[in-house]
């Protein structure tokens, strides 16, 4: 059973005579040789960088809950068998979505373990950036800070009221961005803080305007990013006071997008209804930058210490990006095929709140 496992993640023989084998041969030695094949894969993409939430999302994105529903028991396996985990891999397997209630019947269940597989081998090793169970990993964030934006955003969130919603938002990023310059200016002569990066989820659809809106969304807030597209996630270089600050109102923001875009999309017309969407985000992501780069810029004003302080920070993250990702390409823009989308969504980033 094991070598007819490895001939088809190979492709010695072909995947639906592999399956067939499988399925007629006796269950125990089946189950034995694909859950050590998963166990091994998944303790390389766990050891290689991945993250629970990651693996979860680049798999759920394939369409299929059975397979989703494997990464999810084998992130929560995979943490049980150590001592020591680092919170963040706990939260994150906590978080994911539980098994479906309607357990699927053996021919599907095989059929999903072999297929989850072969896409498990085809993920790359990527940086490690929380410690994988086992190893020891700190992080430093002010759980003030952040309670009092997510305060904020959830009140800028669940208002029916455009001017309040804007508010909220602004009031979010301005306590971010002074939160922000106030470790930028206590942390300069501790070597320990160093920039670092997160990995944050890009999901479809429109996953190249949701990516601009979170690149926006950095570069006001002192970070860089750099998207993955067959992967399904941003990497958000900066750091950590940043990140958080990134994290949580790219996460507001495009709730408040959603709900605006659902609010002002044309009734009928499949076609113009996604090139609304679609100028609509655009438009959305470069306002949201505009107006958070002014927030930003009103914070420093006035602080001349800040500015070679800040200019430093930026190199040190230029430089981490540049090791972690050595070659890049810019990412083309989208087209804006809706004038009517581009307006609502330049309305909306206006009345969206930032606090």
């Amino acid at each position: 059973m094991e070598e007819i496992v490895r001939d088809v993640v190979s492709g010695a023989i072909g995947y639906e005579a592999g399956l067939d084998a499988l399925t007629v041969a006796p269950a125990a030695e089946v189950d034995a040789a694909l859950g050590g094949a998963l166990r091994d894969a998944f303790e390389r993409l766990f050891r290689g960088g991945w993250q629970p939430a990651e693996l979860h999302r680049v798999i759920a994105r394939l369409g299929d809950p059975v397979k989703a529903a494997l990464v999810a028991d084998a992130a929560a396996a995979y943490g049980r068998r150590f001592s020591e985990v680092d919170p963040r891999w706990q939260t994150q397997v906590a978080g994911l979505p539980p098994a479906p209630a309607r357990r699927p019947d053996r021919i599907t269940l095989l059929d999903s373990s072999l297929g989850l597989l072969m896409e498990l081998r085809r993920l790359p090793v990527i940086e490690v950036l929380v410690p994988p169970p086992g190893t020891v990993g700190t992080s430093a964030t002010d759980d003030r800070m952040l309670e009092r934006v997510r305060a904020l955003l959830a009140k800028a969130e669940s208002t029916d009221f455009p001017a309040e919603a804007e508010a909220y938002s602004a009031k979010a990023q301005e306590l971010i961005a002074r939160h922000s310059i106030s470790e930028a200016l206590t942390s300069v002569d501790r070597a320990e803080v160093v920039p670092f990066a997160r990995r944050i989820g890009v999901d479809h659809p429109y996953e190249s305007e949701k990516a601009s809106l979170l690149d926006a969304v950095a570069r006001a807030n002192h970070c860089h990013t750099v998207w993955s597209p067959e992967l399904g996630f941003s990497t958000v270089f900066g750091f950590d006071a940043d990140i958080d600050g990134v994290e949580l109102l790219y996460t507001s923001l495009l709730v408040q997008a959603n709900r605006a875009m659902a609010r002002d999309e044309p009734a009928k017309g499949k076609a113009r209804i996604k090139a609304f969407r679609r100028s609509f985000l655009v438009a959305y992501a470069v306002r949201i930058g505009e107006r958070l780069a002014q927030v930003t810029r009103a914070e420093i004003a006035g602080n001349a210490d800040l500015l070679p302080v800040l200019r430093n920070r930026d190199l040190q993250v230029r430089e981490v990006l540049q090791k972690a990702f050595p070659r890049t390409v810019r990412a083309r823009g989208s087209r804006i095929d809706s004038l009517e989308g581009w307006e609502s969504g330049r309305a909306a980033a206006d009345r969206a709140e930032l606090d």
